[in-house]
């Protein structure tokens, strides 16, 4: 079989007789001269390898090289480190290695550029125990000098000896010449031999090759030969040689050769090094890959125990409870313990659910308007509404104020406070820079110093019109008179809450959501939220946690007008902050179905409309549907804050169909205008289409991927639940098995408590969340900032979770709080809830409960179905 055309596999083993053979023909002198004074050696590992087939071991010269490699890597790891990684000096091929590399000939360069110099002196046999005899077509290795030219010295070798190769000659010198010296000792060469008697003799001469190529004679047939040919010619070749010797000049070609061969030497010695540093960080991962799979397995046995704890304790409730408990509870004879299992789950099941979420919708109908906080003080400087906007500040707003005061920096701050709370994309900051600082941004006309149209410049909206249909896929060209342009999203909410709704009116909207909506909706109009409310189990019609559908909509706006309030619009987020949800097109037909039968404005925000940052997801805007069931009310925002990585550029557009909707923003435009230099920078950006496709947005959804892929790593390794979707900054994560009680103050807690350590989150509260534990972190940022705010958010949760375990200890009897629920769809491990271990103060219904929640939380009864048990 010929190899010669077949690539090299890294894959391929080597057997220690295989090896034998390699070093056998590696170690010979006239090889390790060849590789050290020629550039590039392939064709010697080529030669290698043909020996080697001829022997019956198919080998490529790639394969030898790179074995010849690792041999040389393995070696030198042993000598530096002073000891080997599979135990000691017991490699064993260390020995031959050590011989051949610390006798490997040194290069010495003649000073008048005539000749190269090698010496070597190479002891005993490459491998003991093996004898291998050679045939001189066995072995194609050969010079291109004159045997004449060359002085080899040999020893005859003795065949009982077990050796694998001869004993290399001491000496071997190369002379080189110019062409007419060369041509000169031909002459004399062939007119010695003409005149020589013993030129005409044929003698018979027993030769033995070495792997090189070259032919050696015995040590009695060298004598003979020497005695019986004189050397024809010697004397007069020798002084023609001292006489070009004197004058020959100094060859600038060895200069360079030397130069050639140091520079090789180092390079050899750099990869050497970065083989060594690649090897080291290969174990390094794989260390880590096996501390990950030895956490996974600790956190599925306490999981196993836990819920073998768990029936253990209904068995034992069940048996004292087999004659003395109510009918409905006893175990009746001849009934499968599977089937009466499940019926008590289910009919317990629903004597919980049902005054949990009569208790929820009675504490959710005061939400949707303002409440004074404890200790709310009038300012006598202020008006109601002054005083209302003067304590309407959150979490949020706290925590902003603190990081402002304290920022991370690198390196003038790196104690400081890490933003992981507000969302911004600060991945693309060099993207951006460069574009908006290129000469076709920099125009300062007198148009663009004056007022503009309030609705923005005709150009501006125009190109708008464009760039909403090309994204957007609109089914036919959006019209420039329907785009209106303001400083942000922001001012657009304030702006349509104010001329579509009454103070005192409401606008619908399903939670969590943004929580500055409620900021712009309710300080300047003065109008409520209606709040649906969303939950993370999955229950009725719902496929997925948090999902909004009709019905919960249907039944938030007829509670609202139960209670009189009237309501005018709906907010929509696609994709949804904090969730990351992206509406398909259907559940978006069904929303604006709902909204045109109770003749409800329907506010799309598409504001993270070109960060879904994964191929396997599809936006769908609304303004890219065959047909809107009232486009009257409906109502498109978008801006390039989020998009295109600005958020300090505050530019906003509405693109309504509706010109007394559009006239009314207008008028209030004049408040909320943006200048006219920024307004031709975003002209010209949102027109350069070619560098948005090629360049921004494959290296904006490239990043955020990259980012969110470490996040969700750094979460898995936690056991953090969380919501994974493709779109957005932000992942939503289930903090709740950390809360000792399930409550909005112990959430607060572990807000300040991760503040205090110098990260920035944003709670469940910020955004209307119904349940407490909830948390976003925006992940759009920075390596070294990610990786650092995460050791941050490691160090809180193992201390949190320390404390209650600690807790728990002194507190065995405690009853239970909700843990994580069946809420994410990507459950990783499962949370260590807090459990009772006093089996007293339990009953059966916490104990099914308990249990559901755990068979819903992992995969544990898949993983040990009944066949599998059996």
């Amino acid at each position: 079989m010929d190899f010669r055309g077949k690539k090299y596999e890294r894959g391929s083993n080597w057997s220690d007789p295989e090896v034998v053979e390699l070093l056998q023909l590696w170690a010979d002198e006239s090889v390790q001269l060849e590789l050290e004074s020629c550039l590039r050696n392939q064709h010697v590992f080529n030669r290698i390898a043909e020996v080697l087939r001829e022997k019956g071991i198919h080998r490529t010269g790639d394969q030898c090289r790179e074995k010849i490699k690792k041999m040389k890597l393995e070696y030198r790891r042993i000598k530096d480190n002073s000891k080997a990684p599979r135990g000691g000096r017991t490699w064993k091929f260390y020995d031959v290695m050590d011989r051949v590399l610390n006798s490997r000939p040194a290069l010495a360069y003649g000073p008048m550029g005539g000749g190269v110099m090698a010496t070597q002196v190479l002891p005993g046999g490459v491998v003991e125990g093996y004898h291998h005899q050679f045939t001189a077509p066995a072995l194609p290795f050969g010079h291109s000098q004159h045997p004449e030219l060359m002085e080899i010295k040999c020893e005859e070798v003795n065949s009982d000896e077990h050796c694998l190769t001869p004993e290399p000659p001491a000496a071997v010198s190369y002379q080189q010449g110019c062409p007419e010296e060369h041509e000169m000792e031909r002459a004399f060469l062939e007119r010695a031999q003409n005149d020589s008697p013993i030129s005409r003799v044929e003698i018979p001469i027993e030769t033995s090759v070495s792997p090189s190529g070259f032919s050696e004679p015995s040590m009695a047939n060298s004598s003979r030969m020497q005695n019986a040919v004189p050397r024809p010619g010697f004397s007069a070749l020798h002084r023609l040689r001292k006489k070009r010797k004197g004058q020959r000049v100094k060859d600038p070609l060895d200069d360079l050769l030397l130069k050639t061969l140091t520079s090789q030497r180092a390079m050899e010695e750099r990869f050497l090094q970065m083989e060594e540093r690649r090897f080291q960080r290969d174990l390094d991962v794989e260390e880590r890959r096996m501390q990950l799979e030895q956490r996974r397995f600790e956190l599925e046995r306490e999981h196993e125990f836990r819920m073998f704890n768990v029936f253990a304790q209904m068995l034992s409730i069940l048996k004292q409870s087999n004659g003395s408990a109510s009918p409905s509870l006893a175990m009746p004879r001849g009934l499968d313990f599977s089937q009466m299992l499940s019926e008590l789950m289910g009919r317990v099941g629903d004597n919980q659910r049902g005054p949990r979420a009569r208790g929820l919708a009675g504490s959710r109908g005061n939400m949707c308007g303002f409440c004074p906080p404890e200790g709310f003080r009038c300012s006598p400087y202020l008006s109601a509404r002054g005083n209302v906007a003067n304590v309407f500040r959150g979490s949020d707003e706290e925590g902003y104020k603190a990081y402002h005061a304290d920022k991370y920096d690198e390196d003038t701050n790196p104690n400081g406070i890490i933003n992981f709370g507000t969302s911004e994309n600060k991945l693309c900051c060099d993207l951006m820079s460069k574009r908006l600082t290129q000469t076709d941004m920099n125009l300062m006309e007198p148009l663009l110093l004056q007022y503009p149209d309030w609705k923005g410049h005709m150009f501006l909206r125009e190109e708008v019109a464009r760039f909403l249909t090309y994204y957007c896929k609109a089914p036919a060209p959006l019209k420039a008179e329907n785009v209106i342009i303001l400083n942000g999203c922001g001012s657009l909410f304030s702006a349509l809450a104010t001329v579509l709704c009454d103070p005192g009116e409401a606008v619908l909207i399903a939670t969590p959501f943004y929580g500055g909506i409620t900021q712009s909706v309710f300080l300047y109009g003065n109008v409520k939220l209606v709040y649906a409310y969303l939950d993370s189990k999955i229950t009725g019609t719902s496929t997925r946690p948090f999902q909004l559908t009709v019905d919960k909509l249907e039944k938030a706006l007829q509670d609202a007008l139960a209670e009189g309030v009237t309501v005018r619009a709906l907010i929509l987020l696609n994709p949804q902050n904090p969730l990351g949800d992206i509406y398909s097109l259907s559940e978006l037909r069904d929303y604006l179905e709902f909204a045109k039968r109770h003749e409800l404005h329907v506010i799309v925000d598409e504001i993270y409309m070109l960060s879904v940052f994964d191929e396997s997801a599809t936006f769908h805007s609304v303004l890219g549907m065959d047909r809107l069931p009232d486009p009257q009310r409906t109502h498109v925002m978008w801006g390039i804050t989020k998009d295109f990585a600005v958020s300090g550029i505050r530019f906003g557009t509405l693109y309504t169909e509706n010109q007394d909707v559009a006239n009314a923003v207008a008028s209030l435009c004049y408040f909320h205008g943006v200048c006219g230099p920024v307004q031709h920078k975003v002209a010209q950006l949102l027109r350069d289409r070619e560098w948005i496709n090629q360049v921004y947005l494959r290296a904006n959804h490239a990043r955020l991927k990259a980012a969110h892929t470490y996040v969700t790593d750094e979460l898995k390794t936690l056991g953090v639940p969380f919501l994974n979707r493709n779109a957005g900054f932000f992942v939503w994560i289930d903090f709740r098995k950390y809360l000792r009680t399930g409550t909005f103050e112990e959430e607060m807690l572990l807000w300040r408590r991760f503040l205090d350590n110098k990260v920035l989150l944003s709670c469940g509260k910020a955004f209307e969340c119904s349940e407490p534990g909830w948390f976003r972190i925006i992940f759009a940022d920075k390596t070294n900032r990610l990786q650092l705010g995460m050791q941050r958010i490691r160090k809180v949760l193992e201390e949190q979770e320390r404390e209650i375990l600690s807790e728990e200890k002194q507190q065995p009897c405690q009853s239970d709080q909700d843990g994580k629920a069946d809420s994410t769809d990507e459950v990783i491990f499962v949370s260590r809830h807090q459990e009772s271990s006093c089996a007293g103060s339990s009953n059966l219904s916490d104990l099914i409960g308990l249990l559901q929640q755990q068979m819903r939380s992992s995969d544990w009864l898949q993983k040990n179905a009944a066949e599998q048990l059996a």
